[in-house]
Parts: structure tokens; sequence; C-alpha cells
């Protein structure tokens, strides 16, 4: 089976998800778009060898809708030739897309292949799409649907996370981000996102808060308390897992991912083909595993998926540098390191979502692009990304460094 090698990606920064956010007047086909120029343009990519290109899209409706991928390939300019696929899974959506396209690489029905991700939060509202999960008794009474929030907040109570373990996880992410940006480790993969007249909009993410403390996040209320007490999910929840007494509700915007705007994109070929192109390779997929996990509780997934992704590879977490694991809410980071006995000086180096904010379709396309840069500027070999995924699921890569 060939092998699937990571000759480049690139990003955007990450925009405000609000009408107020730098990235509010650009459409998510033209982040899209403007990544893919980007792809191409630094690598002097004759887009004649690009068998397709996979973007995750979470809700991929209205001016997102319509196979959005294929959209931003003619916008980019990219030819006629060149087809597109949208692809969904949550959260998990950009690095399911790159491993869709590495797939296509190692089965050899595809040389060259682009995997990324779009979310234009401020234009195309959260939930926008909609879904039966929530609403329709069928799939919600049967899986004890829960929102996201209250299940982060039983994650938290269920294994013993205090407000202050929360809030600890939250700071360090803004001061890692915040370190990592003064350093430069985003200059050589963040993009400047351009206006029509092609003028700089955002060329830095403007989520962060490096100045957060434990006191400043002090002062903030917990999210989901109302929805939990006065909509009756914490009782959905205690029916669920009768060993928490009550829920603890420790998650607010602070310690949780940030709403934002942005877009991202992975080249992915075989050897052949980036010889074909004059490339040379950063990187090897060495496996990529999903699973479905327990959906009420439903942020855990990280932890079964990476367990199964590190088999399919012959691996150990001792073989392992790096960790990325998507900062959805502070709770799921520390379950993960708390299951697998991890140094956080191995997770998230460079900050995460809470700090930088959480684009739905392109956080995993980017998370995968922080850890490759990260391998190379620290010298380091191996890195996992993962992800936890609505309705319980999870998704992980692991790569290598060549």
């Amino acid at each position: 089976m060939p092998d699937a090698f990571i000759y480049d990606h690139v990003r955007t920064p990450r925009g405000r998800g609000k009408a107020d956010g730098s990235l509010h007047e650009v459409t998510a086909l033209n982040l899209a778009a403007q990544t893919l120029s980007a792809v191409r343009d630094r690598n002097k990519l004759d887009p004649a060898l690009i068998d397709d290109v996979v973007m995750g899209c979470v809700d991929p409706v209205g001016e997102a809708g319509g196979n959005i991928a294929r959209a931003a390939a003619l916008v980019a300019g990219l030819g006629d030739g060149v087809p597109g696929i949208q692809i969904n899974r949550f959260c998990a959506s950009g690095l399911d897309a790159i491993n869709f396209a590495s797939a296509q690489v190692m089965s050899g029905q595809h040389d060259m292949a682009i995997g990324g991700g779009v979310e234009s939060m401020s234009r195309v509202g959260i939930g926008a799409s909609g879904g039966a999960w929530p609403v329709d008794p069928a799939i919600a009474v049967k899986t004890y649907f829960l929102p996201q929030g209250i299940s982060a907040d039983l994650i938290a109570t269920k294994y013993g996370f205090s407000r202050d373990d929360v809030d600890a996880l939250a700071v360090e992410s803004q001061q890692r981000a915040g370190k990592s940006w003064e350093e430069g480790r985003f200059n050589k993969s963040v993009m400047a996102v351009k206006d029509v007249n092609g003028l700089t909009i955002l060329a830095k993410d403007e989520h962060m808060r490096p100045s957060t403390t434990m006191q400043t996040l002090a002062a903030l209320q917990p999210s989901f308390v109302q929805m939990g007490e006065m909509a009756g999910f914490d009782a959905v929840a205690v029916q669920r897992y009768p060993e928490v007494e009550a829920v603890n509700h420790v998650h607010h915007p602070g310690n949780s991912s940030g709403i934002v705007d942005g877009a991202a994109a992975v080249l992915i070929g075989s050897k052949e083909a980036g010889k074909a192109a004059g490339l040379r390779p950063r990187a090897r997929v060495r496996a990529f595993a999903n699973i479905g996990s327990e959906p009420a509780i439903m942020l855990t997934g990280p932890i079964d998926v990476t367990r199964k992704a590190l088999k399919k590879a012959g691996m150990t977490l001792a073989d392992i540098d790096l960790f990325e694991v998507n900062e959805a809410f502070a709770a799921v980071v520390l379950r993960f390191m708390q299951v697998f006995g991890l140094d956080n000086s191995k997770v998230n180096v460079n900050g995460g979502a809470i700090a930088m904010g959480h684009p739905l379709g392109a956080t995993g396309a980017m998370i995968l692009g922080t850890a490759l840069d990260e391998l190379e500027r620290s010298g380091k070999s191996t890195a996992l990304i993962t992800l936890c995924i609505g309705a319980g699921m999870g998704t992980a890569t692991i790569i290598e460094r060549v």
C-alpha cells in the first residue's frame, strides 16, 4: 500500500465568530478558496496534479452549502478538472477530510489530493443545518440527549475536575498561544486573509486573550446552569449516570472553545506524485481511526480512538512525542491526560481552541498543521491529533516527520 505524505499545509487566522469579527465580511467560500490558492501558489503546483479536494464543513447550508469544496476549487482557479467533496463528521470534519484524502492516496486510486475544512460561524450560525438528534424523540430519548456543555460539565463532575482545574487549563492555553504568536511559531503556515481589493483583513488569530488569569476567569458565571436545571438536562445526565448525584457546572466562555471563522488546507500525495511536482515531503500519515462512543457523555471519544489509532500504527503512547487534543471544553483535555497519565508538556504545547477558537469544520486540519510545525520546530518525530465529536465519536490521526 502506498504511503500518504504531507507536503504542505496552510490556514487562515481565526477571526471572532461575531458580526464585529474581522472575517465576518468574508464568506466561507472565499475563506476556503484563499487557502486552496495559497497551497497552489506556495508550492508552484500545477492544479492538473490534484485529483480531489476534500473539505469539512459542519453547517453546509445557505452560502456554505452545495458542496463548498468544489465551489472553492473553482473560485481558487484550480481549473474545471479538479473535483471536490464536502464531508461532515461534526468537529472532526477537517481532520477526517485529511484522512479521506490520505486514504485516496494510500489506496492508489489518487496520486495527490487536498484535505481541509472551513467554517464561517459569524455568517452561518452554529446548528444552522439542524438535525434529528436533539429534537426527534426517536433518537433524543434513546440516547439521553444532552447539549455538549452539559456533557462537558458531566465529565468534570464524574471524573473530579474542579472549577480551578478547568480554569487553570484555560489560562495555560491562553499563555501558550500568546507565546507561540510572540515567537513566530505560526508564521510559517498562517496566511493573511485579504479582501476583494487585495488588502489584508486579518493576519493573526484575534480570539486570544493572553492576559487571562485565574482571577479574571473566576468572575465568569458557569454557562450551563440554567440549561441544566431549568430545561431538565441535569436530570437526564443523572438518569444516565446515576453515580453522579448532581452535575457541577464549571464551564463558561473562558474555559470552552471560542466561536470563530477560519479555513485550512493540507496537501497530501504519494512519494511519486511529490517527485513529479518537485516537492519534498514533510511528514507521513502513519495511521488514522474513528470510533463511536457513549453519546450522552459524548466527549470522551478521543480516549478510545487514541488506543485504536495506536494499535493500527503498531505504536504505544511512549512512541508519541506530541499530542494535539482539541480543546472543545477544558474537561475534555483534562480527562484525556488523566486516563493516559500524560505530562501536559506534551499536550497542546502551542495553546488550543480555548485560546484561539474552534472553527468547527476546519479545526482538525488546523491542529494537524500546528502539530507538524511543532515537530519541525522542536526536532521531534511523531504526533497524534484527536478531537471529540458530537453524538459521541472520536477521530485520531498519527503523523511522523520525515
